[in-house]
């Protein structure tokens, strides 16, 4: 399986996340962007979560349906501005479609940040759960890749 290579400029690959993109500060996504999607991709898949937080996995962001073409999320980017109307987002663990930043109780939390290439374009509703959405990829990813960022209060 091929490696989507992801990156930030905003925090080196498992630095700090500096707490402008927390709920600590404006509370709004980092510029990510990606590159080597592989030929033959259909749609690109983006989850953030915390898998240490105290009840186990946090999700803080879903967004799926993203056109391969795209190979950057701009700061800030607001789900409901979407550039692409195939784009849908799923729901994070507070119940939101947005952003919901890194906002550990205690401790250094590691949030990753994942993108997936899939053969197809995913017709599933917005608002979808993420374990609904990975049931929904099986069998469809052509590549990912990960970046980790780390906080803490």
């Amino acid at each position: 399986m091929n490696y989507v290579a992801m990156k930030t400029p905003a925090f080196v690959p498992n630095g700090m996340i500096p707490s402008k993109y927390t709920c600590d500060g404006e509370n709004i996504s980092p510029c990510l962007n990606w590159a080597g999607v592989p030929e033959g991709t259909q749609s690109l898949v983006l989850i953030m979560d915390d898998p240490d937080a105290p009840n186990g996995d946090w999700v803080h962001f879903i967004l799926f349906n993203i056109p391969p073409e795209i190979h950057e999320l701009s700061e800030n980017f607001n789900v409901s501005s979407k550039p692409f109307t195939c784009m849908k987002a799923g729901k994070n663990s507070a119940g939101k479609l947005e952003y919901h930043g890194p906002c550990p109780p205690s401790g250094i939390h590691r949030y990753f940040f994942k993108l997936y290439a899939l053969d197809v374009m995913l017709d599933q509703p917005e608002g979808i759960s993420k374990k609904d959405l990975l049931k929904a990829m099986e069998g469809h990813i052509l590549s990912q890749g990960e970046l980790v960022g780390r906080y803490q209060r």
